[in-house]
């Protein structure tokens, strides 16, 4: 094969690296699995300097809410703007990437942003973490995504992007052919806001090192910008800047039941900590054990009040379904609170503190929560 690059060793030798096809796609995938910062490709302006998360590799796609897998997406990305990315890899030798491959991406990503609830997103990436033995979920995404990443803003997020149509398919491969070019380029200049690019990853080897040169294809000047990129925009929230819009959006009713709640929260000796939210303040109660953190509860400047059943999932006795619904059973017999079922395993899931106004429900909902720290406490 033609080309070569030439690497100048420290003690002034020179080697000479040939251009080498891979030998399976497996391995290209697992590249790209460990060194995300592949995906900026040449451009370094490129999803602002390439910060990639990587939710799971082999991720399926179902074609109806209900339904099996249908499809299965090499990997799913996610970058520090909360933009899903969906990579689809194949070799140069594969004849499926001239045209048979764009047919199957736009499937994925037609029924992605239709049949993926974040939340199995986001369980997909836990599951992930656990997994590979990795650190918590959140500290991951911290390390990952920076140290002032709020993950409950950054999974809602996700959710918005999802729900406007705001993905990314990419193909990967070795060579990408003119045929794949022309048609990357032309899907990435008509579709908005979704994104439609190409990745050329070759290798060069010699003297048993290995160089990879990435090229990005279809990020043309007009494309983006035209498209433009929706940033994550935070907030830092505090006692005072909390209340004050709490009470310019929903009242003061609202906030003497929050501060009741709060009240409770600090009686209890639960830590407390703030959302990083743009527009929309929350405050969140902690419970801490041997064994980890778990968020109870979020209350947000809209009103609302989103019991952490996902958060929740994931520590004991929590972890156990049948003790989620008991939880949500107890909280649905408060009066003024109605949770659907799904409840038990969602993170957005909430209701309207306003629910809780009506003669005695607040002390039956604290009530609740008291049994839901001693669950937690007693479980270590």
């Amino acid at each position: 094969m033609a080309g070569g690059i030439f690497l100048v060793q420290g003690n002034g030798d020179l080697v000479e690296m040939s251009e080498q096809r891979y030998d399976s796609e497996d391995l290209l995938q697992g590249l790209l699995a460990r060194y995300p910062r592949l995906l900026t490709g040449d451009d370094p302006a490129y999803a602002a300097g390439g910060t990639w998360l990587l939710v799971e590799r082999e991720v399926g796609v179902p074609d109806d809410q209900e339904a099996p897998d249908r499809w299965s997406v090499d990997h799913l990305f996610i970058d520090q703007n909360a933009v899903p990315t969906l990579v689809e890899v194949k070799r140069s030798t594969d004849t499926r990437i001239r045209r048979e491959v764009v047919g199957q991406m736009l499937d994925y990503a037609a029924n992605a942003i239709v049949h993926w609830p974040v939340e199995t997103i986001r369980a997909k990436f836990e599951a992930r973490c656990e997994r590979e033995g990795e650190k918590d979920p959140a500290q991951v995404l911290a390390s990952t995504l920076g140290p002032d990443i709020d993950p409950e803003i950054f999974w809602q997020d996700v959710k918005t992007n999802l729900q406007a149509g705001r993905v990314r398919m990419l193909f990967v491969s070795d060579v990408i052919p003119p045929e794949l070019r022309r048609i990357v380029e032309f899907l990435n200049k008509q579709m908005d806001p979704a994104e439609v690019l190409a990745l050329e990853v070759r290798q060069f080897v010699g003297q048993g090192l290995q160089t990879l040169v990435p090229k990005l294809i279809g990020q043309t000047a007009e494309a983006q910008e035209r498209k433009g990129t929706v940033r994550r925009e935070s907030r830092k929230w505090d006692e005072t800047s909390f209340f004050e819009e709490l009470l310019r959006v929903q009242g003061q009713e609202d906030v003497a039941t929050v501060r009741r709640i709060l009240a409770w929260s600090q009686a209890r000796k639960l830590r407390l900590t703030w959302g990083t939210g743009k527009k929309t303040g929350s405050r969140m109660p902690w419970v801490d054990t041997a064994s980890g953190s778990s968020s109870l509860l979020m209350l947000s400047t809209d009103g609302s009040v989103v019991p952490r059943f996902g958060e929740l999932s994931k520590r004991p006795p929590f972890d156990d379904e049948t003790k989620r619904r008991e939880f949500l059973d107890k909280l649905n017999a408060v009066s003024g609170i109605s949770l659907p079922s799904t409840t038990i395993d969602s993170y957005w899931q909430g209701f309207p503190a306003a629910g809780l106004r009506s003669e005695g429900a607040m002390d039956q909902f604290l009530a609740v929560l008291e049994w839901a720290v001693g669950e937690l406490e007693a479980a270590g």
